[in-house]
């Protein structure tokens, strides 16, 4: 990696680990350790907000450079031969959210000092952050290693790679697949993938879907104005992909989306669940839980 892209993650506080990874410590982490607000993951799945370690094994890999994304894509980069062990990066990961948490030392007297505490030794594993995951060509091995150190393990895709998912042998607790785009043009237009056959490989993933024998998620990243005027197409590659869940998700305005985006593109947590109540007519699915504060809608069969 490029000594001024370490500098430009490092400045936005993320801490690298090893050639390719890195750890940021998510809001939810943060308001849950200063004032008992959680994330909707928690509320749907069950998992510790303050105990959740966002992390990604390929912070700057990717196959598409989505409009809506908060990294700086401009410095997206090739996948090199020779790649960090995934013990190596488990254990880094690790060691780079105490890193993270030390900060909190000094407002300990305004932090919940229980949770400050057990954050020290997290559980869950959010396998996302930045980056396409599953560029990383160990994944796999990856994931068996934090299901190994004691972690339930969450692992978003964008769904370009299929042929990984399919060949992986420990698949995650919880494998979410962003469907970002209803047709192929507002996938081009929204998601810019930098390989010619994205919205195939994605197709690809839907179809493959119920074969996987874990808990799946299928998330639409709703940006207002670029891919909310097809529900149908929604709910056809819903109904094609039989995940667990459905998550109708509004894209939110952070990061560099913000030189990309307008805060119109990011959908009230009302037009969301216009949206999801639309996908419950058309689909097998019924709305089960929702979080205003995340926009989020959770629909299940």
């Amino acid at each position: 990696m490029q000594e001024s892209t370490k500098a430009l993650l490092r400045k936005q506080r993320y801490q690298l680990v090893g050639e390719h990874s890195a750890v940021k410590l998510c809001h939810w982490l943060k308001e849950s350790i200063m004032r008992g607000r959680v994330c909707y993951k928690q509320k749907f799945y069950g998992i510790s907000s303050h105990r959740c370690l966002q992390m990604t094994p390929a912070v700057n890999w990717c196959t598409q450079k989505c409009l809506f994304c908060w990294r700086p894509v401009r410095f997206t980069e090739d996948v090199p031969t020779t790649v960090d062990e995934p013990e190596d990066i488990v254990s880094g990961s690790i060691e780079a959210q105490r890193i993270l948490l030390s900060g909190y030392q000094g407002v300990a007297d305004r932090a919940d000092a229980v949770k400050l505490k057990e954050a020290q030794d997290p559980n869950n594993v959010a396998i996302s952050l930045s980056g396409e995951p599953t560029c990383y060509p160990r994944i796999s091995e990856l994931v068996a290693a934090y299901k190994r150190a004691g972690f339930s393990t969450f692992l978003v895709t964008n769904g370009t790679n299929p042929h990984v998912l399919e060949t992986m042998d420990v698949l995650p607790w919880n494998l979410y697949v962003t469907v970002a785009a209803p047709t192929r043009e507002a996938y081009e237009r929204l998601c810019n993938p930098i390989i010619p056959d994205g919205w195939e490989r994605l197709q690809r993933t839907i179809d493959l879907f119920p074969s996987l024998d874990t808990q799946k998620v299928l998330r639409m990243t709703l940006v207002k104005g670029y891919n909310m005027s097809d529900a149908e197409a929604y709910a056809a590659m819903i109904e094609r992909a039989q995940p667990t869940y459905v998550e109708a998700k509004a894209y939110m305005y952070v990061g560099f989306s913000r030189k990309r985006l307008t805060i119109d593109a990011m959908p009230m947590h009302e037009v969301i669940a216009a949206f999801a109540h639309r996908l419950e007519e058309l689909t097998s699915y019924s709305i089960a839980n929702e979080s205003p504060e995340s926009r989020v809608i959770l629909l299940k069969r």
